[in-house]
């Protein structure tokens, strides 16, 4: 249905090139024109003022439930007025004794307009239909949970 593009650039700044001395920063350019500097992780000998791999998933699977939640309310006639996420994500060791990230927390929190259904099971029933519908949370085999607060 559609292609989507996003080139990853780095380039070596010190002298030599070892485990501990090379430069972890590096670049994301998307197709929309968009760039961002991203690194390791802290753990893993990165800049920890710049995202890294694991929270860009993160926020992939974050910015995917919202989006597709709006879509449904929108469909649906009920009005969205605030959405906000406090997502976590769970670096360990899978199953193969490999680290992978296992599990990704959503926990949004969402203000209606007037005349939202304001039920708990109305509201679960949306974020699980969002849930389904997620493009990034189809692709992925980490566990995801949604906690709405």
């Amino acid at each position: 249905m559609s292609t989507h593009h996003a080139t990853t650039r780095w380039q070596r700044t010190t002298n030599d090139f070892t485990y501990e001395s090379y430069s972890r920063e590096h670049g994301w350019a998307f197709g929309s024109g968009s760039e961002v500097r991203a690194s390791a992780a802290p753990e893993f000998r990165g800049d920890a003022t710049l995202p890294n791999p694991e929270e860009a998933l993160v926020a992939a699977l974050s910015s995917c439930h919202l989006l597709t939640f709006l879509a449904i309310c929108a469909k649906k006639g009920i009005t969205v007025d605030e959405y906000e996420d406090a997502a976590e994500g769970l670096l360990e060791k899978n199953a193969e004794g490999r680290l992978a990230v296992t599990r990704v927390t959503l926990r949004p929190q969402v203000t209606f307009g007037a005349g939202a259904p304001a039920d708990a099971e109305a509201l679960a029933k949306l974020h699980e239909s969002a849930h389904r519908g997620c493009f990034i949370a189809a692709s992925v085999k980490t566990e995801i949970r949604v906690e709405p607060r």
